[in-house]
């Protein structure tokens, strides 16, 4: 993985791990931070490996967008920040691996929009998530984009409009994340749900993801025109060729890359 100024990045096994590590800044997404995030998942995108998953260094996972950089921008300079910033939660979503947030401590506004964003999440008892923006000057209107998403309409009016936070229970009965743990078992509770969601072939798990976000939110006709073609298409790859026939021959498959 390549070197960067705010971010740890480490590859284990098939697992490349990102760490933001601005501890004294809360991880704040400034322009830097957010290039490096966005340069981060094209490159673990590019690789080989089967899970990412997203973590933050210090007391919080991500206080959201960096107020300084914000303040000092004009309108189209907030535009090209908050255009990187959607950049970034698009990548999250369509690079092949499987992408999990590991949360402790906040996450707040544009970090619990990155919550949202990524593909499964695991938090610490400890952690809570907010749109903070409902209660001050800024309403979180990015933010609510991908967590209106997983929440539903009256949870996500609730997030944004009273700006409070829930805490990592609540979270997990309003399907922002999918497990809560007790701190002490974060790491491996993250390592579990990882390696049980990329078993299988990779190839086929990388087009089930794309094509899983590409119809969701659709009429249900539409989705199923996407999804059926999509399924009768990857029925001929080796993957699907090679599980049904480990299947039928009572045998374990050999997956293909």
């Amino acid at each position: 993985m390549g070197e960067y100024q705010h971010l740890l990045c480490k590859r284990d096994g098939d697992t490349v791990t990102i760490t933001m590590n601005r501890a004294s800044r809360r991880n704040s997404l400034s322009e830097d931070h957010l290039r490096e995030l966005l340069a981060a998942f094209q490159e673990a995108g590019a690789g080989d490996a089967t899970g990412i998953v997203l973590a933050g260094a210090g007391p919080v996972f991500s206080a959201g967008h960096d107020f300084g950089d914000v303040a000092a921008r004009d309108l189209v300079g907030v535009r090209e920040l908050l255009r990187l910033c959607t950049d970034l939660m698009g990548t999250i979503q369509s690079v092949p691996q499987v992408v999990v947030a590991r949360v402790h401590g906040l996450a707040t506004a544009a970090g619990c929009q990155l919550v949202a964003s990524c593909d499964l999440a695991v938090a610490a008892e400890s952690a809570g998530f907010a749109l903070p923006g409902g209660k001050g000057g800024w309403f979180c209107h990015t933010p609510a984009v991908p967590v209106a998403r997983a929440v539903g309409r009256k949870r996500l009016m609730e997030l944004a409009l009273t700006g409070e936070a829930i805490d990592a229970a609540t979270a997990l009965d309003w399907g922002l994340v999918n497990r809560v743990v007790p701190d002490e078992q974060l790491d491996d509770a993250v390592a579990d749900l990882l390696a049980r969601a990329t078993r299988g072939s990779r190839a086929s798990k990388a087009l089930g993801k794309q094509t899983l976000y590409a119809q969701l939110d659709r009429p249900e006709q539409d989705a199923y025109a996407i999804a059926l073609e999509v399924m009768a298409s990857a029925s001929q790859l080796p993957g699907a060729r090679e599980g049904m026939a480990a299947f039928l021959e009572k045998r374990k498959p050999s997956w293909p890359d």
